[in-house]
């Protein structure tokens, strides 16, 4: 289909035809080097992959004997990384426990999904390290639900926004004030924070350390299961809604 000719050479195609035929020949090098992945197109091809979908599930290692059956506990330790023999095992578990836990405890406070999906995409990436003796899973994941929450309500009332609150009125100051309720009010948390060793002076200043860790790591609107990067090749929302709304 082609034909070549030297180190450096032309290349005819020849069933070219129209605009095609009238192309100069393309120049080829055979020199070394010229056969390598560019770095843009190795940068362009990474930045590509950041996009793809989170899907643990695609991978399975093994398969149940029927349909109606269900996979081993050993195929499913395997396959859930929770092998003892399997490097970085300690590493999952912790990671895992941090889930599990924080899971729970939004559960037994009544917390939104959403809520919770914020509460757990908080303590996956978490460094627990930095809150020192109090660094239990249980404690931080207390914190951590205690600032979710609250930081929700806030910005409900638009507590959160210093330059409107300076513009508001003492009068209307404080019953905004009066009208927001934190989750240290509540009984059921007041009993788990005490259950685990927590008081109120305790939670603040846990919570200013988790302050400055978020800030630090750009977590603060960290969300369980949801990518920060947006695929650019799906169409926007705001444009289905322009075309639902001329329609």
């Amino acid at each position: 289909m082609r034909q070549t000719d030297g180190d450096s050479h032309d290349v005819h195609w020849q069933f070219a035809t129209g605009d095609d035929a009238a192309d100069q020949p393309r120049r080829l090098s055979r020199r070394p080097g010229d056969g390598t992945v560019q770095r843009a197109d190795l940068q362009r091809d990474q930045s590509v992959r950041r996009w793809g979908p989170v899907t643990p599930s695609a991978t399975v290692i093994g398969r149940a004997n029927s349909p109606e059956s269900d996979l081993s506990e050993n195929i499913r330790r395997l396959h859930e990384e929770r092998h003892s023999a399997m490097a970085g095992h300690s590493s999952r578990m912790h990671q895992l426990d941090k889930l599990r836990v924080s899971h729970a405890l939004c559960n037994d406070l009544s917390l939104t999904p959403w809520q919770r999906d914020c509460v757990i995409g908080i303590m996956s990436e978490l460094d627990l390290t930095a809150f020192g003796s109090q660094r239990a899973i249980p404690k931080v994941a207390l914190v951590v639900i205690r600032h979710v929450v609250d930081r929700e309500r806030e910005q409900y009332l638009g507590l959160h926004d210093s330059d409107w609150i300076r513009e508001q009125p003492p009068e209307q100051l404080t019953d905004l004030y009066e009208t927001f309720q934190s989750l240290t009010d509540e009984n059921r948390f007041t009993e788990l924070t005490e259950k685990h060793g927590l008081d109120i002076t305790s939670l603040n200043r846990l919570r200013r350390v988790l302050k400055e860790q978020l800030e630090d790591g750009d977590l603060e609107y960290a969300v369980h299961g949801r990518n920060p990067y947006r695929d650019p090749n799906l169409p926007s929302l705001t444009d289905r809604w322009g075309d639902q709304g001329s329609d």
